[in-house]
């Protein structure tokens, strides 16, 4: 069966306390982790990349300092983040240690998907992470986060996540197999939804209050719509599936939903690179600009990279991650893109070979002034192109 997993290039998969925490021992559920840990590395085998984002950590440092779950103190909180976190990624290792698979601990904070420049550092991070065959096992940096700057849930972090890395397609598993319009548990006439392309007041008002069964989580389905706006808007589709199922011949969850098991997809009016074009071209107010010269020029509508020795002027005064205009020889804006260097350094590496960079700057940057990622060109010359 073709689902929107069949095309996808990237994927980011969410999930919960509740499905890697036995409630009974509060442990790690073994067969929960090999299981996504083996749906992961097929994914892998077709092609794709692959980022979870994963809960737990609270929950396992909990049971082995002695907490009691439910509401807690902010820094009792912590100290169980601080505590569980390293038996979360041992669990995620153990799993994916049979398919030779590395995976890499990857803790976020809100400031590192909300600031440019920071937004800038995690996404190199992760990219790096992803090209060299490993799986980023991301979760929240319940250690240092307090409530006023923190997502408070793991799906709105796998959202972003998404939008950060422009993936095609967020899973968030859950105990349940999708929306319905009306609480299933309570109410056996509630119909699923199998399909949403726009989120109505209507489709909001179906999503109940949090999963007061679970036990260890904290996400309801009200975040989980948020979630899936976050990822519609960037381009993504989202997929709200259970977590616990398994196809005929014993595979995971992430086989079960492409193999067409019940999901609600949420499908987006746009893809990842038209959203992110859209984004470059018309959210951000450039701070300044840069010149490049005619070979540069005729690069960037290849689909290059701005690189130094392209570069012959800089106007304005920006920091390392601010928009800035594109111009051509003639001073016509042929672009605009998320400059890597702040105006500053980009002065002083005009008409530079890359590789001279770390020499004249005292740091190891980025090769390209604008990477190819972070340049739209302008409506006129992306047709020409």
């Amino acid at each position: 069966m073709t689902t929107p997993l069949s095309s996808a290039r990237r994927i980011v998969i969410k999930v919960g306390s509740s499905l890697l925490i036995n409630p009974a021992t509060g442990s790690p559920h073994g067969a929960r982790f090999a299981a996504l840990a083996s749906d992961a590395a097929r994914q892998r085998l077709e092609g794709k990349s692959v980022v979870i984002v994963s809960s737990g950590a609270v929950a396992l440092g909990r049971k082995l300092l002695g907490l009691k779950s439910g509401k807690s103190r902010l820094e009792e909180k912590q100290a169980a983040a601080a505590a569980g976190q390293p038996m979360l990624m041992r669990a995620w290792d153990d799993a994916f240690r049979s398919h030779d698979i590395p995976v890499a601990q990857a803790l976020l904070t809100f400031d590192d998907t909300e600031r440019r420049r920071r937004w800038l550092n995690a996404r190199a991070t992760l990219e790096t992470l992803l090209e060299r065959g490993a799986i980023p096992i991301v979760n929240e940096n319940d250690t240092v986060a307090t409530d006023e700057i923190r997502y408070g849930d793991n799906d709105r972090l796998a959202a972003r996540v998404a939008q950060m890395l422009g993936a095609d397609v967020l899973i968030l598993l859950s105990d349940i197999d999708g929306l319905y319009d009306a609480d299933p548990r309570s109410d056996p006439n509630a119909r699923h939804i199998p399909e949403v392309r726009r989120l109505t007041p209507e489709i909001v008002a179906m999503a109940g209050g949090a999963n007061k069964t679970a036990g260890v989580g904290t996400g309801g389905m009200a975040t989980k719509l948020e979630a899936a706006r976050i990822a519609m808007t960037a381009g993504c589709t989202t997929a709200i599936s259970l977590g616990d199922q398994a196809t005929i011949d014993g595979r995971g969850p992430i086989s079960a939903i492409a193999e067409g098991a019940r999901t609600t997809w949420f499908m987006p009016e746009v893809t990842p690179e038209t959203a992110r074009r859209q984004w470059l071209a018309g959210a951000l107010k450039p701070a300044g600009s840069l010149s490049v010269d005619a070979g540069a020029a005729r690069a960037l509508l290849a689909g290059k990279s701005l690189l130094p020795a392209g570069l012959s002027a800089v106007s304005g005064r920006f920091d390392r991650g601010d928009a800035v205009d594109i111009l051509d020889p003639d001073g016509r804006i042929i672009g605009r893109g998320i400059s890597a260097y702040s105006s500053d350094d980009a002065l002083r590496l005009i008409g530079r070979n890359s590789a001279d960079i770390e020499a004249i700057l005292g740091f190891r940057g980025r090769p390209a002034i604008i990477h190819v990622d972070d340049i739209t060109l302008s409506e006129r010359h992306e047709r020409s192109a």
